[in-house]
C-alpha cells in the first residue's frame, strides 16, 4: 500500500453510509494530494451498498482486515545476487554495502539461498587443506578479472571444470596427473611453462609478474592453451581461484522468509530466532522482494488512518490501537477512542456521515464527480431511510438535493429502490442477517450489542420470531456480551420489532419477556433506541 499513504476507513459490518462516505472523503482529499488517500473497508459489502456502487459505476473500497503495521510498511533492502556470480564478487558487494547477508536468486529472481559472513568464514577458514583445488566452468575473462591478470593468449573463451595445480617442484608428478581441463599455476620457469603447455593444459597462469616469453606464447597458441599473467603470488592465485566458486556452492538454503502482508511482530520473531538475524521477504512464488534485519525492525512504524462513521474501538478495524489516527468524522454518540496526540475530530448530529462529507466538498469549493455525488446521496438516503428517520436534519435534506443535481438522480425514485435492495431477508442465514449491521456499546458497566435489520413490513419478524430468539441467544454467548438486541425496523410504518437475549433478571426488568416487542416511533438505533434503553440500564 505504500509508506506515505493514508487509509480512510469506516466501521466493521460497513453500511452504505460508511462505504460511500469513505469513497467521497478520499476523492475530496486526493483532489489536493492525488493518490495519497486510500478508501478502505474492513467488512463485506451489503446488497444495498453493492446496488449503489453498480448504479454509479464505482469500485468498492479496498478490503483491509487490519491496520497493524506489516512488512509492507517498512523500507526493504532489495539487493540480491544471482547464484552463478563468483563468491569473491558477492563478498565485495557485501563489503561495499556493509551487508552481513546477501540473498541469492536464480534467473527468475526466485530466492534460492543466502550468503552470510558466517558462511563465508566457515567455507574458507575451515576448508580442508588437503582438498584438491578445482575450478568450475567459467569465462576466461571472469577469471582474469578475479586474478587482476592480463590475458596473453585467449585460446579458450570458457574454461571447463578442472583441477588447479600449483607447480613449484616435482614437475613430472604434476604432468602425470594433469588432464586437458586442468589449470596450472607456475612462476618464472620457462621450461616448466612449455612442458605444461605440451602436456595439454587448459590454461596456464603465470604468477608473481614473471615474464611471458615468445616461445611460450607460440606454443600456447599452437596447443590451444590460454595464458594469463598476474602479479599475484602462487598462494594468492590459489586463494582467489577458491573464491571464484559461484555463490550457489557457498550459500545456505535454510533461509527464514516472511511475506509483505505479515505483521511486524511476526517478522520480529522470525528475525530474532534466525541464526542470520535477518529474513528474506518473498512473494507468492518465492520471488525475492527484499531483506529485513534487526536494524530495519527497530523503526517505529504506524499506519496513518482516518476514521469515518464511528469513534469506538469496538467498531474499528483490527489493529487500530497501533495506528496513527489523524482524523475522525462521525455523527454518532461519543465513544471511547483515545489518542496520544491531538487529532481533528468532527462529530455532527446529522443523519449520515455522507452529509458531513458533502458539506466538506461545498466548503472546499470542490464539486464531486457525478459518480461520487451519487454515492454520497446513497449514503444519506440509506442512513435516513429516505428522510423518514427521526435523525434526519435540514442539513441532510439540503445535501441530498445538492448531490442529486450533480448525479442527475431523483431521490424520491432512487431512494426506495435502494432501500428495497437491502431487504431481501429470506435469502440470508439468520446469523448473517443479525450480524451484518450490529454495533457494540458499553452502557453503565454492561456490554451491549445492538443489531438493526431494515424491513418493509413486520411479516418477517413475526413469522421467524422463534428462530430469531434462538439465534440471538447463541450469538450473545458466542460474542460474550451481557445483552444482545435486534431491531427489525419497518421503514414504512415508523416502528420497530425488538428481540432481546440476556440473563433472565435483565430481560424481566426490561419488560422484554414476550417478544417481539413493538416499539412505535423507534427508527434509529442511536437516537431512539440507545437513549431510551440507556436510561433503563442506568436503573438496573
Amino acid at each position: 500500500m505504500g509508506q506515505n499513504k493514508i487509509v480512510i476507513i469506516g466501521h466493521r459490518q460497513p453500511d452504505t453510509d460508511s462505504i460511500c462516505s469513505v469513497i467521497g472523503y478520499a476523492e475530496l482529499l486526493n483532489h489536493a494530494e492525488p493518490g495519497k488517500y486510500i478508501p478502505a473497508r474492513c467488512g463485506e459489502v451489503s446488497p444495498e451498498t453493492r446496488f449503489a456502487l453498480e448504479t454509479f459505476g464505482a469500485e468498492a473500497p479496498v478490503y483491509i482486515a487490519s491496520v497493524e503495521p506489516t512488512v509492507s510498511d517498512i523500507p526493504l533492502d532489495t539487493r540480491s545476487v544471482r547464484q552463478d556470480v563468483p563468491t569473491v564478487d558477492v563478498a565485495a558487494l557485501m563489503d561495499t554495502y556493509d551487508m552481513r547477508n546477501m540473498p541469492i536468486t536464480d534467473v527468475n529472481e526466485t530466492l534460492v539461498g543466502l550468503v552470510s559472513e558466517y558462511g563465508l568464514a566457515r567455507a574458507y577458514v575451515r576448508k580442508n587443506p588437503r582438498e584438491q583445488l578445482s575450478l568450475v566452468p567459467m569465462p576466461l575473462g571472469t577469471l582474469a578479472r578475479i586474478l587482476d591478470a592480463r590475458t596473453v593468449v585467449p585460446a579458450r573463451e570458457v574454461l571447463g571444470e578442472g583441477r588447479v595445480y600449483t607447480v613449484i617442484d616435482a614437475l613430472h608428478v604434476t604432468l602425470s596427473r594433469m588432464t586437458p581441463d586442468d589449470i596450472a599455476i607456475v612462476g618464472d620457469n620457462e621450461p616448466a611453462q612449455l612442458a605444461l603447455i605440451s602436456a595439454g593444459v587448459a590454461a596456464l597462469i603465470i604468477a608473481e609478474g614473471a615474464p611471458v616469453g615468445e616461445r611460450v606464447i607460440d606454443a600456447a597458441r599452437t596447443r590451444g592453451a590460454s595464458v594469463l599473467a598476474t602479479t599475484l603470488d602462487a598462494f594468492s592465485v590459489g586463494k582467489m581461484i577458491s573464491l571464484s566458486l559461484p555463490a550457489s556452492m557457498i550459500m545456505e538454503t535454510d533461509v527464514p522468509t516472511v511475506r509483505t502482508e505479515d505483521s511486524l511482530e511476526y517478522a520480529k520473531s522470525v528475525v530474532s530466532n534466525s541464526k542470520f538475524r535477518t529474513a528474506c521477504v518473498v512473494g507468492e512464488e518465492r520471488q525475492h522482494i527484499g531483506l529485513i534485519s534487526r536494524t530495519t525492525l527497530m523503526q517505529d512504524v504506524q499506519k496513518s488512518v482516518i476514521l469515518l462513521d464511528h469513534n469506538e474501538y469496538s467498531q474499528a478495524v483490527d489493529g487500530i490501537e497501533q495506528a496513527d489516527i489523524l482524523e475522525i468524522i462521525d455523527h454518532h454518540r461519543l465513544g471511547a477512542i483515545s489518542t496520544l496526540k491531538p487529532v481533528r475530530f468532527l462529530n455532527d448530529p446529522v443523519g449520515s456521515t455522507s452529509t458531513i462529507v458533502a458539506n466538506k466538498f461545498i466548503e472546499a469549493c470542490v464539486e464531486p464527480t457525478p459518480s461520487t455525488a451519487g454515492l454520497l446521496l446513497s449514503g444519506i438516503l440509506s442512513d435516513t431511510m429516505v428522510m423518514k428517520l427521526s435523525t434526519t436534519t435540514p442539513a441532510d435534506i439540503r445535501a441530498a438535493d445538492h448531490l442529486a443535481d450533480i448525479a442527475g438522480v431523483d431521490p424520491a425514485e432512487f431512494g426506495p429502490e435502494l432501500i428495497r435492495k437491502g431487504m431481501d431477508l429470506d435469502a440470508l442465514p439468520k446469523e448473517e442477517l443479525l450480524t451484518r449491521d450490529m454495533k457494540r456499546y458499553n452502557l453503565f458497566g454492561r456490554s451491549i450489542m445492538v443489531s438493526q435489520v431494515m424491513t418493509s413490513s413486520f411479516a418477517f419478524s413475526e413469522t421467524h420470531a422463534q428462530e430469531i430468539r434462538a439465534e440471538l441467544d447463541r450469538l450473545r454467548t458466542t460474542m460474550g456480551v451481557d445483552c444482545f438486541f435486534a431491531l427489525f425496523t419497518n421503514v414504512f410504518s415508523n416502528a420497530s420489532d425488538l428481540f432481546a437475549a440476556g440473563d433472565e433478571a435483565c430481560i424481566t426488568k426490561l419488560d422484554l419477556r414476550d417478544q417481539p416487542v413493538r416499539l412505535e416511533g423507534v427508527m434509529s438505533r442511536k437516537k431512539d433506541f440507545i437513549p431510551k434503553f440507556g436510561q433503563m440500564f442506568r436503573q438496573l
